[in-house]
């Protein structure tokens, strides 16, 4: 049977945090071995708010053997810059033809990132869903790895899907679902458990960075905030902090927070919070070692961004040559 098509990418705002590894990448390197896999940094994307243009390359290249250094295969998986593949820009701007105003304002995250953005609010963080809604509807994509804070734009995206399925037959575009994997999809903020890691943070405490240093990860994790009271259980209304952790702890360990809980019987929050810097710095030390030997060789970097781009291209192009014929394009 034919593998089903998955596809995801983060933006290179800032360093990967421990949330992005946990929530998504850690569940890509399994995922390539059972779909065909489209993975990319969104540098389109991230452009949405004004960026230091050096910073963004170099966190295009972390983000890139990152997820080399992971476990993600360029020969397994398609590997690529948004920016390097031109048919993302080109089917969003068929999609803006065929998304509506009123589906725009809608959108939860632009009203969040818009209040920030003050005065001068760029178009692009208005439309950014529907270059998404591209991102999703070249590949012929069939699972959306997100969380739940991205539900919303994969029904964007159905919604578009069918309409254009609607006018122009059935087979114009694959209606993509949602795939959320069971662990790990949301690491909290180490200070502030309530919310999501991020690395747009306003403190960099509550967040481990994938470039943080053994000491570094160790220092925040110790530092973590923790709940009332001294005993360890799962209480996500009550005890958020011990959640956070036990949570890290079994995205990494695959062993259950039930199980987890029990191993704590008796034990301290000093024990937890020591125990998770030590299985968080024995999974990341050998991501730290491969992402700087990669880095330090741009050569290749740059002939697997090059042959990702190409293949990308490929297959893109397929569903370019679709859509342009049953809108009313001339084709070439």
């Amino acid at each position: 049977m034919t593998k089903k098509n998955i596809l995801s990418g983060i933006q290179p705002t800032a360093n990967l945090t421990l949330g992005n590894y946990l929530g998504a990448i850690k569940n890509w390197v399994k995922l390539q071995n059972e779909y065909t896999c489209f993975f990319m940094v969104v540098d389109q994307h991230a452009i949405t708010v004004r960026q230091e243009p050096e910073k963004l390359r170099e966190n295009t290249w972390f983000a890139i053997a990152t997820y080399i250094a992971s476990g993600i295969d360029p020969e397994k998986s398609f590997l690529f810059a948004q920016s390097h593949v031109g048919q993302h820009t080109q089917l969003a701007w068929v999609l803006n033809c065929y998304g509506y105003m009123g589906e725009l304002n809608r959108m939860t995250q632009f009203k969040d990132k818009s209040t920030r953005a003050g005065a001068n609010i760029p178009v692009g963080l208005y439309t950014y869903p529907l270059l998404m809604a591209a991102d999703i509807l070249l590949y012929d994509t069939h699972l959306v790895p997100v969380g739940q804070d991205q539900k919303q734009h994969v029904e964007l995206t159905r919604d578009l899907g069918q309409r254009m399925n609607g006018l122009y037959g059935d087979d114009t575009f694959v209606v993509p679902e949602v795939y959320i994997p069971k662990a790990g999809a949301k690491i909290m903020d180490l200070q502030n458990p309530t919310s999501k890691m991020s690395k747009s943070a306003e403190s960099e405490a509550g967040t481990i960075f994938l470039a943080d240093s053994a000491k570094q990860v160790e220092k925040k994790l110790k530092r973590a905030m923790t709940d009332s009271g001294s005993e360890i259980t799962y209480d996500r209304d009550g005890k958020p902090g011990i959640c956070n952790l036990l949570d890290i702890q079994s995205a990494i360990t695959g062993k259950s927070t039930e199980e987890l809980v029990q191993s704590y019987e008796g034990k301290m929050y000093g024990h937890l919070k020591v125990d998770t810097a030590e299985i968080v710095n024995a999974e990341l030390d050998p991501i730290r070692a491969r992402t700087q030997e990669l880095l330090s060789d741009r050569t290749e970097l740059e002939r697997i961004l090059r042959n990702g781009a190409e293949k990308a291209r490929e297959r893109a192009e397929q569903t370019i040559k679709r859509v342009y014929e049953r809108v009313g394009f001339v084709m070439p």
